[in-house]
């Protein structure tokens, strides 16, 4: 089974988040008829498969290796979309004349090799009986996205009626949607065999009887898409699905990354997410602070920067970091991380020591809010209560007589936090690209609303 037409000679690589460094590399299955594979354009997925025994389509490579008789794996799929599949390769099988057993075998021993474990596999047109199903499941081959590509039998039959070959190089052409434009080819494409309208009928009505069979063999994981609509449609909602990830009911501990400016709300979000799923609220200048007061081994290095009013060293930061982050409450409850990373070499760091964040949001706060936040903060002296000249004023004029402003509240150190917040916010951006940017200039537990269905119910990535 494979696709009409040499693709690699009509379509170009398309830009995708597969790769060899793509999360999603991983095993995928593909059933459908052996007719099923284009409407229009080739399928941009695989290369040209002659519905037989021939040799593999003539490349610049020539590592092509059978794996056994009616067997072979066309290892040049790199080659023909470098940017589009990196490595990975599809494995496609002319089940004939091979038992089920046998060719279960040569399936695992295949899979097993380097090359599938490190990069994944696309197990094309197998299994085709619910026998195969449950031999392949049996050796635990298991693959995480199953696409059943589907199309009415009159299309199929029609697509299957106008394939012609090349006898020479064994690419498969067709008289609608893929003619060659050299006579010399035209004059000696010959007509396949068993292509007739009676003979495809009889090959999908054994399809259909098995296909109701083998659907069942992998509940929650299948995707059916219809086959009869433009390659490059039909590509991309495959692509989609494949990106996706499955709802899983195994334990999930949220690490939970909050980032943004200054006064953009950090603080309260991570309390309020700490008091909801009991997670370990981690605030870095928090932690700082209690171990200069502890008088903690790291805390008498700590404060010589304090007094000097220092930034301190990213070494020290992340030791002290570190300490907290392998508590077992951590470990067990998770965390919410707030006040780093500041820059991209904090973030670099926090990921080498294996923090990596499972969630990632970035509170979006205007320059304007920010500023009527934090330079209209006040603090009472005398009784200590904390307030806000705008959004929560001091009950009487001798209270507010007394009030005293933090003097990193002041408008000149607020906006040097901003500037040096925004030169670095676009790395942090970069790297965390699957990070959630939330409106944070907005009542509290709106946005809270809003970080706690990212955190349950995560967006789905974009296709780019």
């Amino acid at each position: 089974a494979g696709s009409q037409g040499a693709d690699h000679r009509q379509l170009s690589p398309q830009r995708t988040s597969l790769g060899p460094d793509s999360p999603h590399f991983h095993p995928v299955l593909l059933l459908k008829p052996s007719l099923t594979s284009s409407n229009q354009d080739p399928m941009p997925a695989l290369p040209a498969v002659p519905p037989g025994p021939v040799s593999p389509p003539p490349t610049s490579h020539s590592h092509h290796k059978p794996v056994t008789l009616n067997a072979w794996v066309p290892e040049d799929i790199p080659s023909l979309y470098p940017r589009m599949f990196g490595p990975s390769f599809c494995v496609s099988f002319f089940l004939q004349t091979i038992p089920s057993a046998l060719l279960v075998q040569l399936i695992q021993e295949r899979l097993a090799e380097e090359d599938c474990v490190k990069r994944g596999w696309i197990l094309d047109g197998i299994p085709e009986t619910r026998e195969q199903a449950l031999r392949i499941q049996t050796l635990g081959i298991t693959p995480r996205h199953v696409i059943v590509l589907s199309a009415p039998d009159t299309v199929l039959i029609e697509r299957n009626l106008g394939k012609r070959i090349d006898p020479q190089t064994g690419e498969i052409y067709h008289t609608t949607f893929d003619w060659p434009p050299e006579s010399e080819i035209q004059n000696r494409l010959m007509v396949p065999e068993d292509i007739s309208e009676l003979e495809t009928a009889q090959k999908l009505l054994e399809y259909h009887r098995n296909i109701v069979r083998v659907i069942p063999s992998y509940p929650k994981i299948l995707k059916v898409i219809s086959a009869d609509q433009p390659c490059v449609d039909v590509f991309y909602q495959a692509l989609t699905y494949v990106q996706s990830n499955h709802r899983t009911n195994a334990p999930f501990t949220p690490r939970v990354l909050l980032l943004g400016p200054v006064g953009s709300g950090k603080s309260l979000q991570a309390a309020l997410l700490a008091q909801k799923y009991r997670l370990v609220n981690v605030c870095c200048g928090q932690l700082l602070k209690e171990a200069v007061a502890d008088r903690t081994t790291f805390g008498e290095l700590i404060q010589p920067f304090f007094e000097k009013e220092m930034a301190v060293p990213d070494s020290l930061l992340m030791k002290v970091l570190s300490q907290r982050l392998d508590q077992q409450d951590c470990i067990q409850k998770g965390w919410v991380l707030h006040g780093v990373p500041r820059d991209l070499d904090q973030a670099h760091l926090l990921n080498s020591l294996g923090y990596n964040p499972n969630r990632v949001f970035f509170l979006n706060v205007p320059f304007d809010s920010i500023m009527e936040r934090l330079t209209l903060r006040r603090i009472d002296p005398v009784t200590g209560e904390r307030y806000h000249l705008m959004y929560k004023p001091p009950p009487t004029m001798e209270i507010q007589a007394r009030l005293l402003q933090n003097p990193k509240d002041a408008e000149e150190q607020v906006k040097l936090k901003m500037d040096l917040f925004y030169r670095n916010s676009a790395d942090l951006e970069q790297l965390y690209g699957s990070a959630i940017t939330l409106n944070g200039d907005q009542d509290p537990y709106t946005v809270f609303e809003y970080i706690e269905s990212g955190i349950i119910n995560p967006l789905p990535k974009k296709i780019p």
